[in-house]
């Protein structure tokens, strides 16, 4: 059996009030996760930015480069 299979067949053991904690957990973590993700884009686009890896544009550049 895999190990979610096993996570699956412990979490149908919890009752519904651990099942819902457990829920808010992964939930959170997963927010957590999310934002330092977006936080490192954030930081490598400025890295880029400030080594000169990209020019900044207007809105109207950037449809037409991406149209072209």
């Amino acid at each position: 059996m895999g190990g979610f299979s096993k996570v699956l067949e412990a979490a149908d053991k919890l009752t519904p009030e651990e099942q819902e904690t457990l829920i808010d957990i992964l939930n959170r973590r997963l927010a957590d996760r999310r934002r330092s993700e977006l936080a490192k884009d954030v930081q490598d686009a400025q890295q880029e930015f400030q080594s000169g890896g990209c020019e900044p544009k207007s809105p109207d550049q950037l449809i037409k480069e991406i149209l072209s």
